[in-house]
Protein backbone atom coordinates (compact mmCIF):
# COMPACT_ATOMS: atom_id res chain seq x y z
CA UNK A 1 0.00 0.00 0.00
CA UNK A 2 1.59 3.26 -1.11
CA UNK A 3 1.91 6.35 1.03
CA UNK A 4 -0.78 8.33 -0.79
CA UNK A 5 -3.39 5.64 -0.07
CA UNK A 6 -2.30 5.48 3.57
CA UNK A 7 -2.61 9.25 3.83
CA UNK A 8 -6.05 9.17 2.25
CA UNK A 9 -7.25 6.42 4.59
CA UNK A 10 -5.78 8.27 7.58
CA UNK A 11 -7.74 11.42 6.74
CA UNK A 12 -10.91 9.45 6.10
CA UNK A 13 -10.39 7.52 9.31
CA UNK A 14 -10.21 10.77 11.27
CA UNK A 15 -13.38 12.01 9.58
CA UNK A 16 -15.12 8.71 10.34
CA UNK A 17 -13.89 8.98 13.92
CA UNK A 18 -15.35 12.48 14.17
CA UNK A 19 -18.72 11.29 12.86
CA UNK A 20 -18.67 8.29 15.19
CA UNK A 21 -17.71 10.62 18.04
CA UNK A 22 -20.82 12.71 17.38
CA UNK A 23 -23.02 9.64 17.69
CA UNK A 24 -21.17 8.53 20.82
CA UNK A 25 -21.61 12.03 22.23
CA UNK A 26 -25.38 11.78 21.83
CA UNK A 27 -25.34 8.39 23.54
CA UNK A 28 -23.17 9.68 26.38
CA UNK A 29 -25.34 12.75 26.91
CA UNK A 30 -28.66 10.92 27.08
CA UNK A 31 -27.54 7.67 28.74
CA UNK A 32 -24.43 8.53 30.74
CA UNK A 33 -24.92 12.06 32.04
CA UNK A 34 -28.16 11.40 33.99
CA UNK A 35 -26.36 8.58 35.84
CA UNK A 36 -23.39 10.83 36.55
CA UNK A 37 -25.76 13.46 37.99
CA UNK A 38 -27.44 10.82 40.16
CA UNK A 39 -24.07 9.58 41.44
CA UNK A 40 -22.94 13.14 42.23
CA UNK A 41 -26.19 13.74 44.13
CA UNK A 42 -25.50 10.59 46.16
CA UNK A 43 -21.94 11.72 46.83
CA UNK A 44 -23.02 15.16 47.96
CA UNK A 45 -25.75 13.76 50.18
CA UNK A 46 -23.33 11.41 51.96
CA UNK A 47 -20.39 13.78 52.20
CA UNK A 48 -22.00 17.18 52.48
CA UNK A 49 -19.32 18.43 54.87
CA UNK A 50 -16.62 17.83 52.27
CA UNK A 51 -18.32 20.21 49.85
CA UNK A 52 -19.31 23.04 52.17
CA UNK A 53 -16.22 25.14 51.42
CA UNK A 54 -15.33 23.67 48.02
CA UNK A 55 -15.62 25.74 44.87
CA UNK A 56 -15.96 24.02 41.52
CA UNK A 57 -13.30 25.13 39.05
CA UNK A 58 -15.63 24.12 36.20
CA UNK A 59 -19.40 24.08 36.62
CA UNK A 60 -21.30 20.83 36.22
CA UNK A 61 -23.29 22.26 33.30
CA UNK A 62 -20.05 23.14 31.52
CA UNK A 63 -18.67 19.66 32.19
CA UNK A 64 -21.77 17.93 30.79
CA UNK A 65 -21.92 20.06 27.62
CA UNK A 66 -18.78 21.75 26.30
CA UNK A 67 -16.40 19.59 28.33
CA UNK A 68 -18.08 16.35 27.30
CA UNK A 69 -18.31 17.44 23.65
CA UNK A 70 -14.67 18.45 23.44
CA UNK A 71 -13.42 15.29 25.12
CA UNK A 72 -15.51 12.87 23.07
CA UNK A 73 -14.90 14.55 19.70
CA UNK A 74 -11.15 14.94 20.19
CA UNK A 75 -11.00 11.32 21.30
CA UNK A 76 -13.05 10.30 18.24
CA UNK A 77 -10.68 12.02 15.81
CA UNK A 78 -7.57 10.55 17.46
CA UNK A 79 -9.21 7.14 17.72
CA UNK A 80 -10.19 7.27 14.04
CA UNK A 81 -6.65 8.07 12.95
CA UNK A 82 -5.12 5.23 14.96
CA UNK A 83 -7.79 2.78 13.80
CA UNK A 84 -7.20 3.80 10.16
CA UNK A 85 -3.49 3.05 10.49
CA UNK A 86 -4.32 -0.33 12.02
CA UNK A 87 -6.69 -0.91 9.10
CA UNK A 88 -3.89 -0.20 6.61
CA UNK A 89 -1.77 -2.84 8.31
CA UNK A 90 -4.57 -5.41 8.67
CA UNK A 91 -6.10 -5.09 5.20
CA UNK A 92 -5.37 -8.28 3.29
CA UNK A 93 -3.79 -9.97 6.32
CA UNK A 94 -6.98 -11.07 8.08
CA UNK A 95 -8.52 -12.97 5.20
CA UNK A 96 -10.04 -12.32 1.83
CA UNK A 97 -12.49 -9.67 2.96
CA UNK A 98 -13.49 -6.52 1.15
CA UNK A 99 -12.85 -3.01 2.51
CA UNK A 100 -16.22 -2.77 4.28
CA UNK A 101 -16.06 -6.22 5.85
CA UNK A 102 -12.47 -5.61 6.95
CA UNK A 103 -13.49 -2.33 8.59
CA UNK A 104 -16.34 -4.00 10.49
CA UNK A 105 -14.13 -6.91 11.59
CA UNK A 106 -11.45 -4.49 12.75
CA UNK A 107 -14.04 -2.44 14.67
CA UNK A 108 -15.51 -5.55 16.32
CA UNK A 109 -12.08 -6.90 17.27
CA UNK A 110 -11.01 -3.47 18.53
CA UNK A 111 -14.13 -3.09 20.67
CA UNK A 112 -13.53 -6.47 22.30
CA UNK A 113 -9.75 -6.17 22.75
CA UNK A 114 -9.46 -2.48 23.61
CA UNK A 115 -12.56 -2.01 25.72
CA UNK A 116 -14.68 -5.06 26.57
CA UNK A 117 -11.89 -7.28 27.93
CA UNK A 118 -10.43 -4.59 30.27
CA UNK A 119 -13.99 -3.47 31.15
CA UNK A 120 -14.97 -6.92 32.40
CA UNK A 121 -12.03 -6.91 34.80
CA UNK A 122 -12.00 -3.23 35.75
CA UNK A 123 -15.44 -1.79 34.90
CA UNK A 124 -16.14 1.93 34.78
CA UNK A 125 -17.26 3.50 38.05
CA UNK A 126 -19.46 6.55 38.59
CA UNK A 127 -18.55 9.34 41.02
CA UNK A 128 -18.63 8.28 44.69
CA UNK A 129 -17.42 4.78 43.80
CA UNK A 130 -13.75 3.92 44.30
CA UNK A 131 -11.08 4.78 46.84
CA UNK A 132 -9.08 7.89 45.83
CA UNK A 133 -5.96 6.29 47.33
CA UNK A 134 -6.05 3.44 44.80
CA UNK A 135 -6.88 5.43 41.67
CA UNK A 136 -3.27 5.36 40.44
CA UNK A 137 -3.01 1.60 40.91
CA UNK A 138 -6.39 0.98 39.28
CA UNK A 139 -5.49 3.15 36.29
CA UNK A 140 -2.16 1.37 35.82
CA UNK A 141 -3.77 -2.06 36.00
CA UNK A 142 -6.49 -1.03 33.57
CA UNK A 143 -3.95 0.06 30.96
CA UNK A 144 -1.92 -3.09 31.63
CA UNK A 145 -5.02 -5.18 30.98
CA UNK A 146 -5.68 -3.20 27.79
CA UNK A 147 -2.14 -3.73 26.47
CA UNK A 148 -2.29 -7.42 27.37
CA UNK A 149 -5.63 -7.82 25.60
CA UNK A 150 -4.44 -6.09 22.41
CA UNK A 151 -1.23 -8.12 22.29
CA UNK A 152 -3.17 -11.34 22.84
CA UNK A 153 -5.62 -10.41 20.08
CA UNK A 154 -2.74 -9.85 17.66
CA UNK A 155 -1.15 -13.10 18.80
CA UNK A 156 -4.44 -14.95 18.30
CA UNK A 157 -4.71 -13.66 14.73
CA UNK A 158 -1.15 -14.75 13.96
CA UNK A 159 -1.78 -18.15 15.54
CA UNK A 160 -4.97 -18.62 13.55
CA UNK A 161 -3.23 -17.80 10.27
CA UNK A 162 -0.45 -20.27 10.97
CA UNK A 163 -2.85 -23.06 11.93
CA UNK A 164 -5.24 -22.49 9.02
CA UNK A 165 -3.24 -24.33 6.30
CA UNK A 166 -3.03 -27.44 8.48
CA UNK A 167 -6.38 -27.52 10.30
CA UNK A 168 -8.64 -25.37 8.12
CA UNK A 169 -9.98 -21.88 8.74
CA UNK A 170 -12.81 -22.92 11.08
CA UNK A 171 -10.71 -25.09 13.39
CA UNK A 172 -7.87 -22.57 13.35
CA UNK A 173 -10.28 -19.80 14.36
CA UNK A 174 -11.65 -21.90 17.21
CA UNK A 175 -8.15 -22.73 18.44
CA UNK A 176 -7.02 -19.10 18.29
CA UNK A 177 -10.18 -17.94 20.10
CA UNK A 178 -9.67 -20.56 22.81
CA UNK A 179 -6.08 -19.39 23.25
CA UNK A 180 -7.26 -15.79 23.62
CA UNK A 181 -9.97 -16.64 26.15
CA UNK A 182 -7.66 -18.91 28.16
CA UNK A 183 -4.86 -16.38 28.55
CA UNK A 184 -7.29 -13.54 29.27
CA UNK A 185 -8.86 -15.73 31.96
CA UNK A 186 -5.43 -16.26 33.51
CA UNK A 187 -4.93 -12.50 33.48
CA UNK A 188 -8.25 -12.02 35.25
CA UNK A 189 -7.26 -14.58 37.85
CA UNK A 190 -3.79 -13.23 38.66
CA UNK A 191 -4.30 -9.47 38.41
CA UNK A 192 -5.69 -7.88 41.59
CA UNK A 193 -9.35 -6.89 41.82
CA UNK A 194 -11.00 -3.99 43.63
CA UNK A 195 -14.30 -3.96 45.50
CA UNK A 196 -14.69 -0.35 46.58
CA UNK A 197 -18.42 0.22 46.07
CA UNK A 198 -20.04 1.80 49.18
CA UNK A 199 -22.44 -0.58 50.87
CA UNK A 200 -25.42 1.73 50.48
CA UNK A 201 -24.67 2.82 46.91
CA UNK A 202 -27.66 1.94 44.65
CA UNK A 203 -26.79 -1.20 42.71
CA UNK A 204 -29.19 -0.28 39.90
CA UNK A 205 -27.46 3.06 39.39
CA UNK A 206 -24.05 1.38 39.31
CA UNK A 207 -25.04 -1.06 36.58
CA UNK A 208 -26.93 1.58 34.61
CA UNK A 209 -23.77 3.70 34.58
CA UNK A 210 -21.61 0.78 33.49
CA UNK A 211 -24.03 -0.24 30.75
CA UNK A 212 -24.16 3.37 29.57
CA UNK A 213 -20.36 3.44 29.37
CA UNK A 214 -20.42 0.20 27.37
CA UNK A 215 -23.12 1.62 25.09
CA UNK A 216 -21.02 4.70 24.35
CA UNK A 217 -18.04 2.61 23.30
CA UNK A 218 -20.20 0.21 21.30
CA UNK A 219 -21.74 3.14 19.45
CA UNK A 220 -18.32 4.64 18.76
CA UNK A 221 -16.73 1.46 17.40
CA UNK A 222 -19.79 0.29 15.43
CA UNK A 223 -20.38 3.68 13.83
CA UNK A 224 -16.71 3.95 12.93
CA UNK A 225 -16.70 0.50 11.33
CA UNK A 226 -19.75 1.30 9.21
CA UNK A 227 -18.73 4.81 8.16
CA UNK A 228 -15.07 4.10 7.60
CA UNK A 229 -15.91 0.96 5.63
CA UNK A 230 -17.81 3.05 3.08
CA UNK A 231 -15.08 5.71 2.89
CA UNK A 232 -12.30 3.13 2.61
CA UNK A 233 -14.12 1.25 -0.13
CA UNK A 234 -14.39 4.44 -2.18
CA UNK A 235 -10.73 5.22 -1.65
CA UNK A 236 -9.60 1.71 -2.59
CA UNK A 237 -11.98 1.13 -5.51
CA UNK A 238 -10.13 1.03 -8.85
CA UNK A 239 -10.75 4.12 -10.94
CA UNK A 240 -12.29 3.48 -14.35
CA UNK A 241 -9.91 4.07 -17.20
CA UNK A 242 -10.64 6.97 -19.48
CA UNK A 243 -10.82 5.96 -23.13
CA UNK A 244 -9.87 8.59 -25.68
CA UNK A 245 -12.24 8.47 -28.64
CA UNK A 246 -10.56 7.54 -31.92
CA UNK A 247 -11.34 9.82 -34.82
CA UNK A 248 -11.21 8.18 -38.25
CA UNK A 249 -9.77 10.24 -41.12
CA UNK A 250 -12.90 9.76 -43.19
CA UNK A 251 -15.12 11.03 -40.38
CA UNK A 252 -12.82 14.00 -39.75
CA UNK A 253 -13.02 15.01 -43.40
CA UNK A 254 -16.74 15.54 -43.12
Amino acid sequence: MNSSIVRTLLVRGMLAGLAAGLLALVTAYFLGEPRVDAAIAYEEAHAAHAHEHGVEAVSRSMQSTAGLSTGVLVYGVAFGGIAALAYCFALGRIGRFGPRASALLLAAAGLVAVYVVPFLKYPANPPAVGDPDTIGQRTTLYFLMTVLSVLLAVGAVILGRRLAPRFGNWNATLAASAFFVLVVGLGYAFLPSFDEVPKDFPGTLLWQFRLAALAVQTTLWTAFGLIFGVLAERALAPRPERHTPVTHPATAAH
